[in-house]
């Protein structure tokens, strides 16, 4: 077969995420304070932007003056961003007729349309007031660290100048727990001393506040509070020194077999124990508590449900007035600066509906979700149906992974409390009539279970479902394990209470 070379015509579909795309789809996924930080970052970046003063709108004939085309670069809208991204290639301008297009795009426009479209959702933004301001708690003293807990004592200490610089090395290597997780030659070579030095630092840090402070495990942290409580019972030293795998397991029979003593005599000790800290550094370590600033607010007014966007904060973008007529003139400015300017507020408007079209769609799932979950908003967690993304979606005519994105790390307030969004979407496990109850229902009846239970004789995962069952609900056992994991709550073994 002859090899020849020949041209051939084929039409094809590529998908081309342009810049303004992805910002109009990352703007989805950010939650308020993102989105905050996003605007202000572009009031520094772009000169065309400006905050509205007072939370002041633009008008339909603002936007029609200020922008030169309605949509993105490449002719694709935002709310279309957030659904497709098509292949659309920009034509560029003949020589001599941006100006003239640009005049007409303005008459065709119809932004009073588009801005009322917008659903009236608190979007309106407040003017600059005191919750612009730090908050109280933002003002007070950082939490005092562990770490800065124990150096405050070195200095206090009595130790020498090169003991202190040793102790600095020492509880360098001390965790938010309490424990020292590094050995004497590790602390020897890092501080460039003999482990003799380090030894004798380690059992003076020992000694520090909290107590039990520094130690190489459990076995050694519950001695040294026994110590220092002056703990001399030698059935308790006993328990603690040599069978703590034992206690550890709540195997009381156990203990009482191997030290040959009453399960009574054994149950005490084991409370003597079950007093002191298995983490000394817990009162000090962590970080500081986060507060959660819901995205959106649901209140009930009468019998219905009303959704608000929560946008203080937030200012109202415009486009700069002064840059109008440097796209109006067609001599005074040179043709690269017009271009400059061209391109600006095209980025600026493109953001400024980016933003408007999140708002609405966040407005939209959110309605959504409140219909489909009312029974959860009127009467709590018990009545959380099961629901999916597609669900949603299928509601407001959006596809999924739009939905995904605007549940994505943003919390609504609801009469029930704060909840994430993504909290509203959840499994449903079978009954045995053919129904469906939301997996977190089930969650809050196992929790409601165990806190009911007799601490000394806690229930078991197959007692649990069991008793589920009764409840009409077609639950396994492994599924009432997965579930109390999820909730960091401990097997019935090791949830029994000693007497």
């Amino acid at each position: 077969m002859p090899i020849e070379l020949k041209q051939q015509a084929k039409l094809t579909q590529q998908l081309v995420m342009t810049p303004q795309l992805q910002q109009a789809i990352k703007l989805l996924e950010l939650n308020r304070l993102e989105l905050q930080r996003l605007v202000q970052q572009e009031l520094q970046e772009n000169p065309i932007l400006e905050e509205g003063p007072d939370g002041e709108e633009m008008t339909a004939a603002e936007l029609s003056d200020a922008t030169p085309e309605p949509d993105a670069p490449d002719g694709t809208s935002p709310e279309e961003a957030i659904e497709i991204a098509e292949p659309v290639s920009e034509p560029e301008p003949a020589s001599g007729t941006e100006d003239a297009s640009t005049s007409d795009k303005f008459d065709d426009l119809d932004w009073q349309n588009y801005l009322d479209s917008n659903p009236h959702t608190g979007m309106e933004t407040r003017a600059a007031n005191d919750s612009d301001h730090p908050t109280l708690e933002a003002t007070l003293t950082p939490r005092q660290t562990l770490r800065g807990h124990l150096e405050w004592q070195v200095h206090l200490s009595g130790m020498d100048q090169a003991e202190q610089e040793v102790a600095e090395w020492v509880i360098g290597n001390i965790d938010d727990d309490g424990y020292l997780r590094a050995s004497d030659e590790e602390l020897a070579q890092q501080a460039n001393v003999d482990e003799e030095t380090i030894a004798r630092v380690v059992e003076i840090v020992q000694t520090f506040d909290p107590t039990g402070v520094c130690a190489r495990d459990l076995r050694e942290c519950l001695l040294l509070q026994m110590a220092a409580r002056k703990i001399d019972d030698p059935l308790v030293i006993s328990i603690v020194d040599l069978h703590l795998d034992l206690l550890r397991r709540r195997d009381l029979r156990g203990l009482a077999k191997v030290t040959n003593l009453p399960i009574e005599v054994i149950a005490a000790a084991a409370q003597v124990i079950g007093t002191l800290e298995p983490w000394p550094g817990r009162a000090l370590g962590g970080a500081d508590p986060v507060y959660i600033t819901p995205d959106i607010y649901v209140h009930k007014i009468g019998d219905d449900f009303h959704v608000m966007l929560n946008e203080d904060g937030l200012p109202k973008l415009r486009i700069n007035g002064m840059y109008r007529d440097v796209l109006g003139s067609r001599s005074a400015v040179e043709s690269d600066t017009k271009a400059y300017v061209h391109e600006k507020v095209r980025s600026a408007m493109w953001l400024i509906k980016s933003i408007h079209q999140r708002q609405r769609t966040i407005y939209k799932v959110m309605q959504s979700i409140t219909k489909y979950q009312r029974s959860f908003f009127e009467s709590g967690v018990q009545h959380l149906k099961p629901l999916n993304l597609r669900d949603v979606a299928d509601d407001i005519g959006m596809h999924e992974s739009t939905v995904s994105r605007v549940t994505s790390n943003k919390y609504v307030h609801t009469p029930q409390g704060i909840f994430e969004l993504k909290y509203f979407f959840n499994s449903g496990v079978g009954r045995f009539n053919g129904d469906l109850v939301s997996s977190e229902s089930v969650k809050q009846k196992i929790k409601t279970i165990i806190a009911s239970e007799d601490p000394r004789r806690p229930l078991s995962d197959q007692r649990i479902a069991e008793m589920l069952k009764r409840s009409d609900i077609d639950i396994a056992r492994r599924t009432v394990t997965k579930y109390r994991e999820a909730m960091n709550v401990l097997s019935s073994t090791k949830r029994r209470q000693i007497g």
